[in-house]
């Protein structure tokens, strides 16, 4: 336990803490005297200076006792919004429109998206108090609860005061909307009741119903209430048909059917379209937008003129371009998510940039920056997003985004319709970049189709990785000192300015927040499934079995979660990489990587996503195959992926289409792990691997001289896989084996005259003879 844990927690008695993966109880502190008693599982105490635990690295409280958590977050995973029925999310949203009302004055929150009657007298901020706002909503909804009790009651609002309000405003500033929800929907999910006698009832049947037929739910309810009326008379009482069977399947048969994803919607908002949005901060809004880059490049597997994607995200306050990603798919909901979490970030420098390239801005000198990052700081601002404004399209719809957006903090919001105003800075900073840089490399297509050279794609030269160092040397180097031509401040309209010195700018007018986010921040940002732990396979997801020695504890035991989903726990996973997904500790919170049990032991799995493993599973029930563990499942994703192709002759009998799918899966799997944090992989035993790319996209790699084709070991991997299936298929059969010693083998002449007919029988006088002699 570090010493600032220990001057932020409590050691009072009751309090938890889990030294070395085990619970122990605070039972009394003498902190005048340095001395902690500890109970133990097993009711030992344990007496420990003070001083020995605060320096213990293994030590760390448990959330169970932690008082600043919810109380349904308390010894299980942190609560959220996918926890809650559907019905129980509108009564968290009507919430929180009621709490912006009184905020704002507007239900929305946002004066640009008021309805035609808002903001009501008394809710309007320009004559109104926070504390006469809350009074008055406190009278409307005594209101509402008089004229109709049940709609009040209905709409979970028929118990509400200002002291109320003032405990949801709190809550929801340090939780977010989740945290207008109330506890009593999340409560322990702790099951059924069940009494010693019934227990026992349920062993004694189960033990029967092995030696019998198959017998129905009904038949175990008659013959648990037949063994219970005989062993402990009638009196005892037995819970009903429906719970009976509920605990049974619980205890004795599966855990469930098929896993259920949480669904959430986020409603589209309309924005009201009569009042200019007028930006005076870096970071207030962030416009991103995703376009195809106008020069070919060659892709890092094979070495073929593609076209990337090139998604950008500008700061509209000081122009600065905060974050960028090359793609070689379309942007999905994970990239989106990994851009907004390189904003928030500082940008390390590069090998080859020099001094001029390094923060250097006022106010904050970049040995104080890099000591927070833990590396040397390149000149590109960094900051935490308020609004995002976006296109409409579906990739910052869905759910996954809207559950982005709270960890962040941040609003996703699509532009206004029939309003190219909201994203006009992007779009131009598109076109400036197009002028200024794509349009002199070798590669660009033009603007048209009618202004493209010859052969565009025989003219690519650069690498992904070649293109992603030039584009971001390009912006910290020549974007961000720039002049503005018609970008001017308000404040200094005839000034000379560049994204560098609005930026220093507002940090003297301002100050700067210097919040660098936790490595942790990638796993939040990730997708979450909930699923519950097998006592033998670990988790599965997307029909690929994870595990690892964090599951140990978990193993058979129920989170304790409740909600929707109760009783299962979260798991978050990269689709850009599906090796691996990532599991948090309930008791500390930590992070634990889970590989796929599929992987061979030694060496490197190559890169492939979902549609490669939906492409699997499709060729297997072709072909009438049911593995039984996933690494019965790798030969056929080699075979899928490539893996029976002769390396010779990959350029020649694969199209265009199947290299560059494989150069995408493979560019992806290089950035999931470049987003990694540095020890993710590092929690669990994993046979040695290369490093990961320090880029976000693939390095470059090392081919023959023309730089066109990288050759690839497809047909030693696959040999790899059967190799670790034919292991642990051996290893199995010798564990279930006794060991016995093998006799050696018997001599050919042996066995025909023992199985042959006309053998004559030995003489036994002969036999006597010579014994006597």
């Amino acid at each position: 336990m570090s010493s600032e844990t220990a001057s932020t927690w409590a050691l009072e008695p009751g309090t938890e803490l889990i030294i070395n993966g085990e619970a122990w109880r605070v039972e009394t502190c003498l902190p005048h005297l340095g001395r902690v008693t500890l109970i133990g599982d097993e009711g030992a105490p344990w007496k420990v200076q003070l001083s020995e635990l605060i320096h213990r690295p293994d030590c760390r409280p448990s959330t169970r006792t932690h008082k600043g958590l919810p109380a349904a977050s308390r010894g299980r995973q942190p609560k959220a919004m996918t926890d809650l029925l559907p019905i129980q999310q509108d009564h968290v949203m009507r919430r929180l429109e009621h709490i912006r009302e009184v905020e704002t004055g507007y239900r929305s929150g946002d004066a640009n998206a008021a309805l035609p009657h808002e903001p009501l007298p008394q809710y309007d901020p320009e004559s109104t108090t926070l504390t006469q706002r809350r009074e008055a909503k406190d009278a409307e909804l005594r209101k509402v609860k008089a004229m109709d009790p049940a709609l009040a009651k209905a709409l979970a609002l028929h118990k509400v005061s200002v002291r109320t309000l003032m405990r949801w405003d709190a809550a929801r500033r340090k939780l977010g909307p989740i945290g207008l929800s109330d506890d009593r929907w999340l409560r322990e999910a702790t099951g059924h009741r069940i009494t010693p006698e019934v227990r026992e009832a349920l062993f004694a049947v189960r033990d029967e119903s092995l030696r019998r037929a198959k017998l129905t739910a009904r038949d175990r309810e008659r013959l648990i209430h037949q063994y219970v009326r005989e062993t402990f008379g009638e009196g005892t009482k037995v819970p009903s048909y429906d719970v009976l069977r509920r605990v049974w399947r619980s205890w004795f048969g599966s855990n469930g059917g098929r896993q259920r994803y949480a669904r959430s919607a986020a409603a589209a908002q309309k924005y009201a379209t009569g009042r200019h949005v007028v930006v005076h901060r870096p970071g207030q809004v962030v416009a991103l937008d995703t376009t195809v880059l106008p020069v070919k490049v060659l892709e890092d597997v094979f070495g073929d003129s593609i076209s990337v994607h090139l998604t950008l995200a500008l700061d509209v306050y000081t122009h600065s371009i905060v974050a960028f990603r090359l793609s070689l798919v379309s942007d999905s909901s994970i990239d989106v998510a990994m851009v907004l979490r390189d904003m928030t970030m500082p940008l390390p420098m590069r090998p080859d940039w020099g001094k001029d390239m390094q923060w250097a801005y006022p106010g904050i000198p970049g040995t104080v920056v890099a000591d927070f990052a833990g590396y040397e700081v390149a000149g590109l601002p960094f900051l935490a997003p308020e609004t995002v404004t976006t296109d409409h399209g579906s990739v910052y719809r869905n759910h996954h985004l809207v559950e982005v957006q709270r960890v962040l903090g941040a609003n996703i919001k699509p532009s206004r319709v029939l309003r190219p105003t909201d994203k006009k800075a992007v779009e131009r900073a598109f076109g400036a970049i197009r002028s200024l840089l794509f349009a002199l490399l070798l590669g660009y297509q033009g603007v048209d189709t009618a202004d493209r050279g010859e052969d565009p794609e025989a003219d690519a030269c650069l690498t992904v990785a070649e293109m992603e160092h030039i584009i971001a040397t390009w912006i910290v180097k020549i974007w961000q000192n720039r002049r503005f031509d018609s970008y001017a401040p308000s404040w200094d309209p005839g000034g000379d300015h560049s994204p560098n010195s609005l930026f220093a700018a507002s940090m003297t007018q301002g100050g700067f927040a210097l919040r660098i986010p936790s490595p942790e921040l990638y796993y939040q940002l990730l997708p979450s499934h909930q699923v519950m732990i097998h006592g033998m396979r670990g988790v599965k997801i997307k029909n690929l079995w994870y595990d690892g020695e964090s599951l140990d504890p978990y193993r058979g035991v129920l989170s304790r979660r409740g909600g929707k989903d109760k009783n299962r726990y979260v798991i978050h996973r990269d689709p850009r990489d599906p090796c691996f997904v990532f599991f948090q500790d309930p008791l500390t919170h930590d992070w634990h990587t889970l590989r796929w049990v599929g992987l061979p032991e030694e060496g490197q799995f190559p890169a492939f996503s979902d549609a490669r493993v939906r492409e699997a599973m499709r060729e297997l029930r072709r072909r009438g195959l049911a593995p039984k563990s996933d690494k019965e499942l790798l030969p056929v994703l080699l075979d899928v992926i490539g893996g029976k192709i002769p390396v010779a002759q990959w350029p020649t009998q694969l199209s265009k289409k199947q290299r560059t799918e494989h150069a995408r899966e493979v560019a992806q799997a290089a950035a999931a792990a470049a987003d990694r944090p540095a020890d993710a992989i590092a929690t669990e035993p994993a046979p040695a691997a290369p490093p990961p790319p320090t880029a976000a996209v693939p390095a470059a790699r090392t081919g023959p001289e023309d730089g066109k084709v990288v050759l690839l070991r497809w047909r030693e991997r696959a040999q790899q896989g059967q190799d670790a299936i034919t292991n642990e298929r051996r290893q199995r059969r010798e564990a279930s084996a006794p060991a016995r010693p093998t006799p050696p083998p018997q001599d050919l002449s042996e066995r025909l005259r023992a199985t042959s007919l006309l053998a004559l029988p030995d003489d036994d006088s002969d036999d006597e003879g010579e014994a006597s002699q």
